[in-house]
């Protein structure tokens, strides 16, 4: 009997492969990225460089069927991009180099698994592969198709952004690591390390990582409270909290409710979240710094507490936070 392949919530036996959701169901997340260790940075994906130059690490193996299931399994600590593709289909080479470029411009927000159908054809059968290209994500288990055919740099990153955005949605924080021997650092070689996880975040960083955001909002408050002011804090808690209040988000109900409602203050709080969620910092900004000049100064206080945090969530150096600072003491004073 063949082997399958076990993937929580998915026989690739019997199955067909759940689409990826584009209705704000997945969270709509962007990627995660650590501005310290275990903390999460919301902002967008950058936008993909080359192939990485000699040295540098690479996030890119050739898979077969002895360790797909290992594939799987660290899908649990993040995304693995999978590419089924064909030695004799000269028109994937293009999307090959792209997609690895891009893969490996994320730095560990993705693994890329090649497939090669012709080697290891049960998996491309069991999976319901029928051309290659064929692109799909695997997060915690659960498959994504991606596409299947040729695509364009522009056309891909939309949907690795996508894979990004689900993942952090799910509480999953992890990195994948390095390829030994495929452009990673030699063992030994001069480079600068990561600086050292800071102790006093230990626990809150379990939280996250654990997708337990309410419990890391609760750590970030104990430590405020015996530091307060300390601006490390200040921003996680502001980052937890948002990971926090997206749990519940449908992305497609806020953006309508927010249209049908534009004075209802819960909705275009929730609506600046999502905003700042997808990257879209200065319309979120807009958005409530505009509600705000239209509000008395009662109604005002939750919508400053909002802006604040989300000042924080971006980043206080921002270009566009320090604008939106401006014009929120403005309307304040």
């Amino acid at each position: 009997m063949a082997p399958y392949w076990h993937l929580s919530g998915v026989d690739a036996r019997d199955r067909p492969v759940e689409p990826l959701r584009r209705d704000g169901k997945d969270g709509s997340m962007t990627d995660p990225n650590f501005t310290r260790p275990g903390a999460v940075d919301l902002s967008a994906l950058a936008s993909a460089a080359e192939a990485p130059a000699a040295g540098a690490a690479s996030y890119v193996v050739d898979a077969g069927e002895a360790d797909f299931q290992a594939l799987v399994n660290l899908s649990a600590q993040h995304p693995v991009i999978v590419e089924f593709h064909s030695a004799r289909d000269a028109r994937g080479a293009e999307v090959s180099n792209v997609l690895a470029a891009m893969v490996n411009a994320g730095e560990g927000r993705f693994l890329l698994a090649r497939v090669d159908v012709d080697a290891a054809p049960q998996i491309a059968q069991q999976l319901g592969v029928q051309a290659v290209p064929t692109v799909v994500a695997i997060i915690g288990g659960q498959l994504a198709p991606l596409f299947q055919g040729t695509r364009s740099r522009e056309e891909i990153q939309p949907l690795l952004d996508q894979v990004a955005q689900l993942a952090v949605a799910n509480g999953m924080t992890g990195r994948a690591q390095p390829v030994p021997g495929a452009g990673a650092p030699a063992a030994g070689a001069s480079q600068e390390q990561a600086p050292p996880a800071d102790p006093r975040f230990a626990a809150a960083d379990e939280a996250l990582a654990a997708g337990d955001y309410a419990r890391a909002v609760e750590e970030f408050d104990k430590l405020l409270a015996a530091t307060p002011g300390d601006g490390e804090v200040i921003a996680g808690r502001a980052q937890a909290s948002l990971l926090q209040r997206s749990l519940s988000f449908d992305a497609k109900e806020i953006v309508e409710a927010a249209a049908a409602h534009p004075d209802d203050v819960a909705v275009q709080l929730d609506a600046a979240d999502l905003e700042v969620i997808q990257g879209e910092y200065q319309a979120a900004l807009d958005r409530l710094l505009g509600l705000a000049a239209e509000k008395s100064a009662d109604e005002r206080e939750p919508i400053r507490v909002r802006i604040l945090e989300l000042f924080e969530v971006i980043g206080r150096t921002d270009p566009i936070v320090a604008k939106a600072r401006r014009r929120l003491s403005s309307l304040l004073f």
